[in-house]
């Protein structure tokens, strides 16, 4: 029986069928990309940005979300000595504060796909939001495409690397806080350690968590402009 994933639905690699489609419109750079690091409280908001071959492929390709942290560290070099061309682009803690986090991801995005050593012709992502316009000409929107297309999840396992690699970093100047496991997401330990210690240089002081779990009434939370309030 074939592997299932959490939600009951068979492990199906993804494929270049979306990349076929439209290399086949003309369309002859293909970038997909993905994102990392909306959810969290703390660190960057990270973009992937992965152009592959038309023909060969490199073997266990997932979503991101579907692979352990050890897969994805395994696969990260063969990924991107494979790709054509790959970037990642982070928007900072300070500027998803500042910028909003549609804005901060705009612009993770834009830095991605300056990082290409290739012009793209059209782009694919996940969803139906566009948040790579203009930075890409044509953006091909396409629901479940990190599980379906293979330059998305290309892209999302690099940026989820890079990300992960990052917070890695980053607990060992801010210990109390584990970010080494956690990566700035929320979970039991960094809500426990958010009420013992307050936020930590690299936390989004403008989420409602600090209300909730860090009672540092000299704490301001400021949103950005013309917002009463963030997510």
């Amino acid at each position: 029986m074939a592997p299932r994933t959490r939600t009951g639905s068979t492990k199906r690699a993804p494929t270049r069928e979306i990349e076929k489609s439209l290399w086949a419109r003309g369309f002859e750079t293909v970038v997909g990309i993905d994102e990392v690091g909306r959810g969290a409280w703390a660190g960057p908001l990270t973009v992937g940005a992965a152009v592959v071959p038309h023909d060969t492929r490199v073997n266990g390709i997932r979503d991101s979300k579907l692979l352990s942290e050890a897969r994805r560290e395994f696969l990260f070099d063969r990924i991107a000595d494979w790709c054509i061309s790959w970037s990642t682009g982070s928007a900072t803690q300070q500027e998803c504060d500042e910028l909003g986090m549609s804005a901060a991801q705009k612009l993770a995005a834009r830095r991605a796909i300056a990082g290409l050593t290739v012009v793209p012709d059209v782009a694919v992502t996940d969803g139906s939001w566009d948040f790579v316009s203009p930075s890409v000409a044509k953006v091909e929107l396409a629901v479940k495409a990190d599980l379906r297309c293979l330059s998305v999840a290309a892209a999302s396992i690099l940026a989820k690397v890079v990300r992960d690699r990052e917070m890695r970093a980053w607990a060992e100047h801010y210990p109390h806080w584990s970010f080494d496991t956690n990566k700035g997401y929320p979970c039991p330990v960094h809500k426990a350690s958010l009420t013992g210690y307050g936020p930590s240089a690299i936390h989004r002081r403008t989420w409602v968590f600090m209300d909730n779990y860090v009672p540092w009434t000299a704490i301001r939370r400021t949103p950005p402009a013309g917002q009463s309030s963030l997510f």
